[in-house]
């Protein structure tokens, strides 16, 4: 109980908001935090606002709102200790790769996100760090169709979404300078290596998010849940848009092939995404 309410009132309050502001969350926030970001880069803005550590944390803890009402009721003991040995992984891997190198060469945060853990890494980490991964499982099991009932399928498919969604993060976020590599590479600032390491620790990650989720719990709340999606839209929404504007081709378009191929989903509600009310079968 959490102030006289048990956890299914809290569970239905939360999609509740979701569901009612969800062309808010899923599109102004995105396209309102890429006009701040781009006019704080050209100076336009103050940088105290536009790159405010703290107001970034919160919009992406906003934007991330469809993914958490749509998680919520998964959540059992073992699911929680999963996310917990999740957030574990990506504030030690993180730690290991900006003071070693490995497994993403040598890189470091040009802009705190908040406090920083040992002064190295955002004690916000999971914020950012759950969505790319959870969003790479969505977008892996709507492509798959039926195949993504074969772990042997899924799971390196799930790998490869997760590097593909950072194919589209890492060069917007080095042109806001959030963060940067000692030696470029030739990828949009960003060494080939850096993707190795995704391979690398994405397999990690990926393989305890198979451990401690049920898939089949998952996919039925994806067809069930509306709005579940929604944070795969504001996610390639904003940085599409990013990489768009400083030139970057590749992942722009990128994002736009993954942004065109959620209308193919009949499990995703663009009528409610648009502020129409729709009924769910």
């Amino acid at each position: 109980m959490i102030g006289g309410m048990n956890r299914q009132t809290i569970e239905q309050r939360l999609e509740t908001v979701v569901r009612n502001n969800r062309p808010t969350i899923a599109l102004t926030f995105p396209l309102v935090g890429v006009a701040l970001l781009i006019g704080g880069h050209e100076n336009v803005i103050p940088a105290w606002l536009a790159f405010n550590p703290y107001l970034i944390v919160i919009a992406a803890s906003i934007m991330a709102l469809p993914l958490i009402a749509g998680l919520a009721p998964l959540i059992d003991r073992r699911a929680a200790a999963g996310l917990a040995l999740l957030a574990l992984f990506a504030w030690g891997i993180e730690l290991v790769g900006v003071n070693t190198g490995f497994p993403y060469e040598n890189f470091s945060y040009q802009l705190h996100l908040g406090p920083m853990l040992f002064g190295d890494v955002p004690l916000a980490l999971p914020v950012f760090y759950f969505p790319i991964l959870i969003d790479g499982y969505l977008l892996a099991v709507l492509a798959l169709g039926g195949f993504a009932e074969r772990v042997p399928v899924r799971y390196p498919a799930v790998i490869g979404a997760v590097v593909g969604l950072d194919l589209i993060l890492d060069p917007g976020a080095v042109a806001l300078n959030f963060w940067g590599w000692a030696e470029p590479g030739a990828y949009y600032g960003i060494p080939a290596m850096n993707f190795v390491g995704w391979v690398l620790s994405g397999s990690v990650a990926v393989g305890l998010l198979h451990v401690f989720f049920d898939h089949d719990a998952l996919v039925d709340r994806l067809e069930q849940c509306e709005f579940f999606l929604d944070d795969l839209i504001n996610f390639v929404l904003f940085w599409g848009a990013v990489n768009l504007y400083f030139g970057h081709l590749g992942p722009a378009l990128l994002a736009g092939i993954v942004l065109l191929g959620l209308f193919r989903v009949e499990w995703f509600d663009f009528a409610g995404l648009a502020g129409r009310q729709t009924v769910k079968k």
